[in-house]
């Protein structure tokens, strides 16, 4: 697929759920979240199909989202069903790790074949105070458990002003004995997110090198490290890499080559917009194949060029991270 401005759109991402075990504070309302009716949400059945679909027409990468995907039953027959489409798309999740470890075995079986895994702190105390749960040495666990099978592991970190700034050396030091790549991910002012501060990729770099010495960048043809936007650096003695996503200080939407399909199937074109395609309702209603793909290409022509967050306006998303998928 190729949108209005010549951008090769190759990336899906899929949010399973827009539940969660954990209660990060930048995320998930402090009241706690509506549940969506069971007809509200695509069923997996309907998730296969629109993947199907959507493969044929040029999707090569699926991310599996929530919410936390890992507490959507079924997952596994879902990663089978994926896993077995004629076009062999790549199949990656983005995880909280607090599950991971005992689907793991499973989901690699069924072609997992990379997972993020969510961690904003190595402190017990400011890790329960932010998710609400003590899962951290679980989810550290996880991360060595995915790095002991093979599997391609990233770890994304959001750093926030006051909650883990000064934990950004120790967080990029997973990456010093592990062949991962840590990710510092700038916060986005979306839902309960806008109440919190981030923190620039120039400040994380200084505190880096300033405990670690100079960074040498990373040519971004390496293998683990093509797709995506960030920009990786890596540290002398560290086996893994450094990478920084900054969507709103170093926008990146000229490269743009994702899609999202939310848990209530709404097939987003942008972060930022909250208009979209209603999918679920059009596979509802007996769409064929054939007519669902002409009317995704008409609908992918018209991703924006770039993202407004620097200047919202009355057209920008007012849902939380979780309900759109992170």
């Amino acid at each position: 697929m190729i949108d209005g401005f010549g951008r090769k759109i190759d990336y899906l991402r899929i949010s399973l759920t827009d539940k969660c075990n954990l209660r990060c504070k930048y995320c998930m309302p402090p009241g706690g979240v509506p549940r969506m009716q069971h007809s509200e949400i695509m069923t997996l059945e309907e998730i296969e199909r629109i993947s199907a679909v959507l493969t044929e027409m040029g999707i090569t990468r699926i991310r599996l989202t929530g919410g936390e995907p890992l507490v959507r039953k079924g997952i596994e027959k879902l990663m089978d069903s994926l896993g077995k489409l004629p076009a062999n798309p790549e199949l990656v999740m983005t995880t909280n790790g607090v599950l991971l470890g005992d689907h793991l075995e499973m989901l690699k079986k069924a072609g997992l074949k990379g997972v993020n895994i969510s961690l904003d702190t190595r402190n017990t105390g400011v890790y329960r105070e932010l998710t609400g749960m003590d899962a951290l040495e679980k989810v550290e666990q996880a991360v060595d458990l995915a790095c002991d099978m093979g599997l391609s592991v990233k770890m994304n970190c959001v750093p926030i002003r006051g909650i883990n700034d000064e934990e950004i050396p120790a967080l990029a030091e997973y990456a010093k004995d592990r062949e991962i790549s840590v990710r510092f991910i700038e916060l986005m002012p979306i839902g309960c997110a806008a109440d919190y501060k981030g923190i620039r990729k120039e400040e994380l770099l200084e505190k880096l090198e300033k405990a670690y010495g100079p960074a040498s960048p990373v040519e971004r043809d390496q293998a683990v490290l093509c797709c995506g936007p960030a920009e990786y650096v890596r540290f002398r003695d560290f086996k893994g890499t450094v990478g920084f996503i900054s969507p709103i200080s170093h926008a990146f939407c000229d490269g743009c080559n994702r899609i999202r399909l939310t848990a209530s199937g709404q097939l987003k074109l942008c972060l930022y917009y909250s208009d979209g395609l209603d999918v679920k309702e059009m596979l509802r209603s007996g769409v064929s194949d054939e007519e669902l793909k002409k009317t995704i290409e008409t609908v992918v022509l018209k991703k924006p060029k770039r993202h407004s967050f620097t200047e919202p306006g009355e057209d920008a998303e007012k849902r939380n991270m979780y309900q759109i998928g992170g």
